[in-house]
């Protein structure tokens, strides 16, 4: 600029060129094409000598001479003069000479050249570069740079190995300490303090710069040839180290918060009892019924209907008119916590009517009626899509009342108003009952009154054995469709052994899954009889010491699993009845009646064809028959176990049946079918019935459509309705074993709050019935030679067209009701010998003993001797090939 003064400057700069290092020779960037070179923009300018500039934001410089001047922003240098004008934007000059001029942000000397020139390394100055400057390699210092800055790498090709990040090779030894985020290359000594968020990337419209000091730099536009001497190059330049920025993550160390003690849940409240019969018919009230089968009283859960349309005993409550002012009234005759309602639509076979929403309310004197609301609305419950899933709603809050009715909103358009509920609610104490201020004394020893899974029923039955080792032994007999085992517990003083003249006794329950009282009847009885055995109770431990006694508690596995996930309500009423593959196991057995029937209409029975242990029919043993595997596992079990006398616990009904379960007459769905051996089984069904309370209550009513009282609460089974290919029959015309059903309860899937009701109810009648198994007469059946027991010996009773036959060991045990036999016993190869037999009314086996002699008229020497029974000889053929279908599935 005019008028400048120029000594000072000068004399500043001739001060910095004696003390600094030599500049080393210019480098140039390798030319673009299409750009002339030594031109303004977009050039590469030789190497700037030292400077007191400050470079700004955004610059590419080369190596400018010690200047004032203030370079405008984007501006590309030549080598301008010294000069104290200040150049604009977009100019390019030569060198400046010193000047007192300050640069201008974005320029790297007094001239402003054009926007983002490529240029060499700078030498080391005092240069301050600011934000965003873009230059090569400075030499080593005491740089500190700021955070976001970057320097500017080696061109391709260069040996210097890139940095994570950046294109710059690793920096020198110098004093440097980069700030958070700052990714340089190798800095050289200098006084340089880069400013914040320095990058080095090359923008748009840039070249890239020159290469770094020990690379091969290509011609600079004044040295077309490329003979430029080299830099000159420290030691401490030369030795370069690899830097390897790691990234360090802390992992962050979630200290458990400590726990506030969880607040005590309350139990869930159980249902008022209308599936089970606790709720009375009187307790239910509606505002109005089509007719009296479908009165209130029918409103229960899973009620089920009769087979005919219009039956007195029909399948649900059904309002007579068609609105919304219609509803079904329950009375819990005290003061009751209300949470939930479920229900169920019309259980009939030839129409379909179920409510799809409703509403709910309650009273304490049934005039004045509060809604269960959902916030300040009174709630709509949405209700069922089908006749027979049950469907749980729970109230947003509890209702304490003492009256709870239901009112039907909506209902399927095809249909009427009508439904089977259930609900929940949990009795608040009465402070105006006597009996709340004198407790009852508390019970004995309480058993595990709930319901289990597989899994815990493993533990119970290991439990149970544990605690009674010397009079317990639990066995599998096979496995379910899923794997599942078919455990048994064993209860005897002598577990795992026969015992000549002891008589063997099974239960069996499960056999439909979600029929689980017996299930859990016969794991109470586990623990009762354990218990009992070890105060020393007599009845008890006599009947241990005496019988050989078999508890099956699960006989379909997978099917009570399905019920168990859905629970006691809701499970409806066959969810889980069959088995995993779909099998109804008491249908599922081999039927021997239409063949000992045919056989009887032909005046075949006994003589050609046996009236007992009936072989399996042939069909049965076929690869492709449906037989499930816990059928076969059963079969097997019978074979192995010369069982007397057994039980099979249903539920759904409170009933005793006893066979025959099939009707004579194919195609008669209900027929009285008696066995031989009917006086027998109508005692043990009588036996169990008049012990257990429920069934024998005068004032009880029937659970669905049939009134058993009318028969004692006994049927036969073909009576009721006829059932082909039970385990009852299978059982009698098999083996020895006489057996009969047990409808426990009219809820297949009782709350575990009734479990202990159910036990007392039940108890009694589960003693009772084992006790019977030493009723009649037993014997063993011995070679008069030799004394040693005859396996598989007839006994035949006068006047009784079912025979029996001895175990292994020669003994036998006949049921018979009191009185005076004629008994005949006789096997293969030893004459017959008859005697007779008085039973007593005391429940104590007659002994009946025989000893046979061989026949020796009937063998003549030469001939062979006679072969085994031909019909027990079939019966071991089929038992054998079903046994191998079995295995190879």
């Amino acid at each position: 600029m005019r008028g400048s003064p120029l000594a000072p400057l000068l004399l500043l700069l001739l001060l910095l060129l004696l003390l600094g290092p030599p500049a080393p020779p210019a480098r140039a960037a390798p030319p673009q094409p299409g750009r002339p070179r030594g031109t303004g923009a977009g050039t590469a300018s030789g190497t700037p000598r030292a400077t007191g500039a400050t470079p700004t934001k955004g610059t590419a410089s080369g190596t400018p001479r010690a200047t004032g001047a203030t370079p405008t922003k984007g501006t590309a240098s030549g080598t301008p003069r010294a000069t104290g004008a200040t150049p604009t934007t977009g100019t390019a000059s030569g060198t400046p000479r010193a000047t007192g001029a300050t640069p201008t942000k974005g320029t790297a000397s007094g001239v402003s050249p054009r926007k983002s020139p490529t240029t060499g390394p700078p030498k080391a100055s005092g240069v301050t570069p600011t934000k965003g400057t873009a230059r090569g390699p400075p030499k080593a210092s005491g740089v500190t740079p700021t955070k976001g800055t970057a320097f500017r790498g080696p061109p391709k090709g260069s040996e210097t190995p890139p940095w994570k990040g950046t294109t710059a090779g690793p920096p020198k030894a110098s004093g440097v300490s980069p700030t958070k985020g700052t990714t340089r290359g190798p800095p050289k000594a200098s006084g340089v303090s880069p400013t914040k968020d320095t990058t080095a990337a090359p923008s748009r419209s840039s070249t890239t710069t020159g290469p770094p000091k020990g690379s091969a730099a290509p011609a600079s536009p004044g040295d077309p040839a490329g003979t430029a001497p080299a830099p000159t190059v420290s030691k401490v330049a030369v030795r370069r180290r690899k830097v390897v920025r790691k990234k360090v993550v802390k992992k962050k160390v979630l200290r458990k918060k400590p726990e506030a003690p969880a607040a005590p849940q309350e139990p869930p409240c159980p249902p008022l009892g209308l599936e089970s019969l606790r709720v009375l018919d009187e307790q239910l009230r509606a505002s109005s019924h089509k007719r009296h089968g479908l009165g209130a009283h029918r409103g229960r859960l899973n009620i089920q209907s009769g087979l005919y349309d219009g039956d007195f005993f029909d399948g649900g409550w059904c309002a007579g008119r068609e609105d919304a002012r219609q509803w079904l009234e329950v009375d819990a005759r005290r003061l009751t916590r209300f949470t939930g309602v479920i229900t169920q639509g019309l259980n009939s076979i030839w129409t379909y009517d179920w409510v799809t929403s409703y509403k709910v309310q309650v009273s304490n004197d049934s005039h004045a009626w509060l809604p269960s609301r959902n916030g300040t609305e009174e709630a709509v419950f949405p209700a069922n899509k089908d006749p027979e899933t049950p469907v749980l709603n729970l109230l947003p809050s509890p209702l304490v009342g003492r009256f709870l009715r239901i009112n039907p909103q909506s209902w399927f358009r095809n249909g009427t108003v009508c439904l089977r509920a259930e609900v929940l609610g949990c009795p608040l104490p009465d402070p105006s009952d006597a009996h709340a201020w004198h407790p009852p004394a508390p019970p004995e020893p309480q058993l595990d009154f709930r319901h289990h899974n597989y899994k815990e029923m493993r533990k119970l039955m290991k439990r149970v054995s544990e605690e009674c080792p010397d009079i317990t032994r639990v066995y599998s007999i096979g496995q379910s469709s899923r794997g599942l085992r078919l455990y048994v517990m064993e209860i005897s003083d002598n577990p795992g052994q026969h015992e000549v003249g002891e008589p063997e006794f099974r239960y069996v329950a499960g056999m439909h899954g979600n029929e689980v009282l017996g299930r859990e009847l016969l794991l109470n009885l586990m623990e009762f009889l354990c218990r009992e055995f070890r105060r020393g109770d007599a009845r008890v431990v006599q009947l241990v010491t005496g019988t050989r006694i078999h508890l099956l508690p699960s006989m379909n596995p997978d099917g009570y699993e399905t019920a168990y996930r859905l629970g006691s309500e809701l499970a409806g009423w066959a969810m889980g009845r069959w088995t995993y593959e779909g099998i109804d196991l008491n249908h599922n057995f081999a039927d021997l009646n239409t063949a000992l029937w045919d056989a009887e209409d032909n005046d075949l029975v006994p003589h050609q064809f046996p009236n007992h242990y009936i072989p399996i029919p042939e069909y049965y043993t076929f690869a492709n028959a449906t037989v499930a595997p816990e059928t076969r596992a059963v079969i097997a079990w019978m074979q192995r176990y010369p069982f007397v006398l057994s039980a099979n616990l249903h539920g759904g009904e409170l009933v005793v049946t006893y066979p025959f379960d099939m009707s004579r007459t194919y195609w008669k769905a209900q027929e009285l079918t008696p066995t031989p051996d009917d006086g027998v089984f109508r005692w043990l069904a009588t036996v169990y019935a008049t012990a257990n309370p429920a069934m024998a209550s005068a004032e009880r009513r029937p659970c669905h459509y049939d009134d058993f009282t009318r028969y004692g609460n006994i049927i036969n089974g073909a009576h009721w309705h006829t059932v082909a290919g039970s385990m009852n029959d299978f059982s009698y015309l098999h083996t020895n074993c006489f057996e009969i059903t047990v409808e426990l309860s009219c809820d297949k899937f009782p709350h575990a709050s009734e479990l202990p009701a159910e036990w007392e109810n039940n108890r009694e009648s589960l003693l009772l019935f084992m006790e019977q198994v030493h009723r009649g007469i037993k014997g063993v059946v011995r070679d008069s030679d030799t004394e040693l027991g005859i396996p598989n010996a007839i006994i035949s009773v006068d006047g009784i067209n079912h025979d029996v036959r001895t175990a292994s060991d020669g003994d036998y045990w006949r049921l018979l009701n009191p009185g005076e036999y004629e008994v005949t016993a006789r096997a293969e190869g030893y004459e017959a010998a008859t005697q007779p037999c008085r039973v007593y009314f005391e429940n104590v086996p007659t002994p009946c003993s025989f000893r046979l002699a061989r026949a020796r008229g009937r063998h003549r020497p030469g001939r062979p001797r006679p072969g085994p029974d031909p019909a027990l000889r079939l019966q071991r053929l089929r038992l054998r090939r079903l046994r191998a279908h079995g295995r190879g599935q």
